[in-house]
């Protein structure tokens, strides 16, 4: 896809997706540093920054991984990541986090809908995700569903959700007649804005579904206080 094509995408969709945007060989040395993180750095964190599936024992998320390992504060740095996200953003890019959002094979859990700026708080709404595939995401392990458009719609009320990892999502129903599926082959990114509403169901096969998430603001967003009582609210009642 041209920038343009990008551009015109996310804009009108709120999502917009990308084939390859890690090579084969950047996706399995990604693969390979999430695998040495998860299984010698996550421990020796607080329990914040990892939150488990119900087997209490499989990571689901992986939070803040660029504060304890360079390579993964490195590669959020990549000038050709940023040099879009900057055209994204409308301004200079802020790096907020890297994360994983893992659905391991048969006990992976569902994310209920939301918008991310329910949980980032952020105005104006500048704010974006990369989601790249680690591994395939397909009709049956889980992939991300986003209603097309909704980041249009502006902030729609949040709850309390009782999702560890997920702990907030949208209080009302929503219009899910025109979804988009981000079905993908490993290295193939989406890119979503914050407000469009998104959501995932559990993985029940044998196959794991790993996303590897960057995510940024614009230099110019604020805190909004407002959204931030909003989301205080609805975490109070988890």
């Amino acid at each position: 896809m041209t920038t343009e094509q990008i551009l015109n995408t996310y804009a009108n969709d709120g999502v917009v997706r990308i084939p390859s945007f890690f090579s084969s060989e950047e996706t399995k040395q990604v693969r390979q540093e999430i695998e040495r993180y998860a299984h010698d750095i996550a421990p020796t964190l607080e329990a914040s920054e990892v939150t488990f599936e119900a087997d209490g024992k499989t990571a689901r998320n992986l939070w803040r991984m660029e504060k304890y390992d360079s390579f993964f504060a490195q590669i959020a740095q990549k000038p050709e990541i940023l040099n879009l996200v900057r055209e994204l953003v409308h301004g200079e890019p802020v790096l907020l986090g890297v994360e994983t959002f893992s659905k391991p094979a048969k006990i992976g859990s569902g994310v209920p809908p939301h918008q991310d700026n329910a949980y980032f708080c952020q105005a104006p709404a500048d704010v974006l995700t990369i989601w790249i595939a680690m591994d395939a995401a397909t009709d049956g392990n889980g992939p991300v569903h986003y209603a097309r458009g909704s980041h249009k719609l502006g902030m729609q009320p949040h709850k309390a959700s009782g999702v560890k990892g997920n702990s907030i999502g949208l209080a009302e129903k929503f219009d899910h007649s025109d979804p988009f599926i981000g079905i993908l082959n490993p290295g193939d990114a989406l890119i979503h804005h914050c407000q469009t509403i998104h959501y995932s169901g559990p993985n029940r096969t044998d196959f794991p579904r790993c996303g590897f998430l960057l995510v940024y603001r614009g230099a110019h967003t604020q805190s909004d206080p407002e959204l931030k009582v909003a989301y205080d609210k609805a975490r109070a009642s988890v």
